[in-house]
């Protein structure tokens, strides 16, 4: 595994006067500046977090898996461990930062689940023979 540089804040700061938009979110750091017109939340939200610490935004908007996995493209770095402030992911992120909940079962399932099928297709053979006894 490669091992990424360390960055204090104060280099991060740094790079928004060399023309770079570079943003930390967890602890990690991102040079965004080619992403800039591919952000579909805008260019605008990337320029004001750049130079400093995005997490707390990043986390209150969720981001799609996609999103997430295109981040590692500008992953140039992390913070160096005395800054690093290890806030923990949102309660229901998986994966580091996925925010969507899973859908809840819509079907039965687990041993019953064939019994009941049963029942279903012994009441629609029932109704099928009534129907035509009429």
């Amino acid at each position: 595994m490669v091992q990424l540089k360390e960055y204090t804040k104060d280099e991060i700061q740094r790079t928004k006067a060399a023309g770079k938009v570079v943003i930390i979110l967890h602890d990690k750091i991102y040079d965004v500046t080619e992403f800039l017109n591919e952000h579909p939340g805008g260019e605008e939200i990337l320029i004001d977090h750049a130079g400093k610490d995005g997490t707390e935004n990043f986390n209150d908007v969720g981001h799609s898996q996609d999103a997430l996995d295109l981040m590692n493209k500008y992953k140039i770095g992390e913070l160096v461990e005395s800054e690093r402030t290890n806030k923990p992911l949102k309660k229901g992120w998986v994966a580091g930062y996925n925010n969507k909940q899973p859908e809840k079962e819509k079907y039965v399932k687990g041993p019953g689940a064939p019994f009941y099928t049963l029942i279903a297709a012994i009441m629609l053979l029932a109704a099928i023979v009534f129907y035509n006894m009429s």
